[in-house]
């Protein structure tokens, strides 16, 4: 056997050690992200526009799964109100137990006398009815939609009894991203105007992580489970040239 021909079966077991390892690698990635993703989220169909221009009617997105007192204000999450229907619904968290409600001054929500910056409404301005200075009770939410002029939300049910706050356990998950339709696909906006108020913000989950795994995973397996025809087909071709080049030496 000529050194030129070891070499190559040389060459050959290791890229195919090297294949082997990158599809056992990527099917780990790939099942592990969708597995792992399936425990951490739940998807969900929002039924109308009232999240709208953050979420629309028909979207689909993906709502990590969270215990009521992980919820931060700015949150949009999922939850289901017997008093305010019989189906899930999507809001945005703007107040939580003990906080001062109150709108509107020069169109902006007031948190505790601090007026929130929200960049996610249209035009930055809240355009709906005024909302009277209104405390939020403890253990309890104050939620509304982006699309704040025909969302029915806490200002509908103020006269509830409960200020038109949710418990905290009502809520089933925190949105974190859009997954359906394609062109609206992406990771929701962080609330920063909410920042700077006691317990700051909710830091998004592990969902990119998840994605990355995924892709990454896929690219392995194909990747890896491609190398084979692809290496035959160069070996076939480099045969041929040395029988070629045999035949005319």
């Amino acid at each position: 056997m000529s050194r030129t021909q070891r070499t190559d079966e040389g060459h050959g077991r290791l890229g195919s050690t090297l294949s082997g390892i990158a599809v056992a690698l990527g099917c780990v990635l790939f099942l592990g992200g969708f597995v792992w993703g399936a425990v951490l989220y739940q998807p969900y169909t929002v039924p109308t526009g009232s999240m709208a221009p953050t979420i629309g009617s028909g979207d689909r997105v993906l709502a990590q799964r969270i215990d009521g007192d992980e919820v931060r204000r700015g949150d949009v999450v999922v939850f289901k109100q017997k008093t305010w229907g019989d189906l899930p619904m999507v809001k945005r968290v703007v107040g939580v137990g003990g906080d001062r409600i109150a709108c509107c001054e020069d169109g902006k929500l007031t948190v505790n006398g601090k007026e929130i910056a929200e960049p996610y409404l249209p035009d930055d301005k809240f355009a709906a009815s005024a909302i009277p200075p209104t405390t939020v009770p403890e253990g309890r939410l104050f939620l509304l939609g982006d699309e704040r002029s025909g969302s029915l939300d806490s200002t509908v049910h103020l006269d509830d009894g409960q200020n038109g706050s949710v418990p905290r356990d009502a809520v089933q998950g925190r949105v974190d991203a859009v997954a359906w339709p394609m062109d609206r696909f992406g990771m929701l906006e962080r609330a920063d105007g909410f920042a700077g108020l006691p317990g700051g913000i909710s830091q998004p989950g592990p969902l990119r992580v998840q994605v990355i795994a995924v892709v990454v995973g896929m690219v392995l397996v194909l990747g890896g489970g491609a190398y084979g025809p692809v290496a035959k087909r160069l070996g076939g071709r480099r045969g041929s040239r040395t029988r070629e080049t045999a035949s005319a030496g």
